[in-house]
């Protein structure tokens, strides 16, 4: 999938408001066709890296390169590029569509194919009713799916959406999030999105950049995101979990292991943890929620006497927290058909070692 010559290829971008450095040296390429999400809290970068790709900031270093051409300077009416804003960006005193038929008038195409595109575009965003309603009386809900329609209508070389579905009720987020991946394999647009919103960036992703502090600290297919992330924070970030701090330990075989927050039961690192003359090395391991369960398995690494302190439910499962005998508290979730312990309840707590992750205390980066 990844060849040589990148759809568009952003290469060393930083930008500077003042004295805070909001994007640091970027360096990111888009394959033909590509859903590539932005992922990260506000703040991170996402959104001021989408507007450079439009033309509404220029980098202060690096550029910016679309199918081999240098855009950098280029003002945004002769990039063809859709973009889709968070705040509905529609024309409110023409029709629906009007308002989708805009781009492709611009373009001046015959009338009769526009009046095709428009209806396709509209079945697509489950609007075709609506054509001759003025956009003014639509909903938020109808309003956000207009501008997708008209967005994507002109078949761009490049699409970006700024957190499209951030002003939807949570059902229609989710049908939405399925019509966008469906629509954008079919037009095949390569397309540049941003959200704050993991669960959705795993969701619609064919590659996830992971931002912070506008840095990116991964970038990586949504599973590996999940199962392997390269950083504390993307850990953190993306699905949440337990964190044990603790230190690199000499094994009593030639190996080590990790000490701390105690756990019963070594677990040996790779080798890439460092030497034996490293003992002491500040360290984190973390666990998904789901990693932990019931059990009091002797070979297994975990806790005793955890007390149960608080138990919510979550539809699909039960999440515990939870006071380890040292007193750190941590969360484990539990499907519904388990055995469900009661609030005040003393347990056993297990996971299978392969499953932690480790990462340096100083840096975050993972230890791979």
């Amino acid at each position: 999938m990844h060849d040589m010559n990148p759809k568009v290829h952003i290469q060393q971008v930083s930008k500077r408001f003042g004295a805070q450095t909001v994007l640091n040296q970027i360096d990111l390429a888009l394959q033909d066709g590509e859903f590539l999400t932005l992922l990260g809290p506000s703040g991170c970068g996402k959104t001021t890296l989408l507007r450079a790709l439009a033309g509404f900031y220029t980098p202060d270093e690096g550029s910016i390169w679309v199918d081999g051409v240098d855009i950098t300077q280029q003002p945004p009416h002769r990039r063809d590029i859709g973009m889709v804003f968070q705040s509905y960006a529609v024309f409110p005193h023409m029709t629906v569509a009007q308002n989708v038929a805009y781009g492709l008038e611009a373009r001046k195409l015959p009338a009769a194919d526009i009046a095709q595109r428009v209806q396709k575009a509209l079945e697509r965003v489950q609007l075709a009713q609506l054509g001759e309603r003025y956009a003014s009386q639509l909903s938020g809900g109808q309003k956000q799916r207009v501008g997708l329609a008209r967005a994507m209508v002109i078949e761009p070389t490049l699409l970006l959406m700024d957190e499209p579905l951030s002003n939807l009720d949570a059902k229609l987020r989710l049908e939405m999030r399925q019509e966008i991946r469906l629509m954008q394999r079919e037009l095949g647009i390569t397309t540049l999105y941003v959200t704050h919103d993991q669960e959705e960036a795993l969701a619609v992703s064919d590659r996830i950049a992971v931002m912070h502090e506008g840095r990116m600290l991964q970038l990586a297919g949504p599973q590996e995101i999940y199962q392997q992330p390269a950083h504390a924070f993307v850990m953190d970030f993306v699905g949440g979990c337990i964190w044990v701090e603790g230190r690199l330990a000499a094994d009593t075989g030639a190996g080590l292991c990790f000490e701390g927050g105690g756990v019963q039961g070594v677990r040996r690192l790779p080798a890439s943890a460092g030497t034996a003359a490293q003992a002491g090395r500040a360290l984190r391991m973390a666990l998904r929620h789901e990693h932990l369960q019931r059990s009091n398995d002797p070979g297994l690494p975990g806790w005793d006497g955890v007390r149960v302190e608080l138990k919510t439910f979550l539809g699909t499962r039960f999440r515990y927290r939870c006071v380890l005998p040292g007193g750190q508290r941590l969360e484990f979730d539990l499907e519904l058909q388990a055995p469900q312990p009661d609030e005040g309840e003393l347990l056993s707590l297990r996971f299978e070692p392969g499953l932690a992750r480790f990462f340096d205390a100083q840096t975050g980066w993972a230890l791979t």
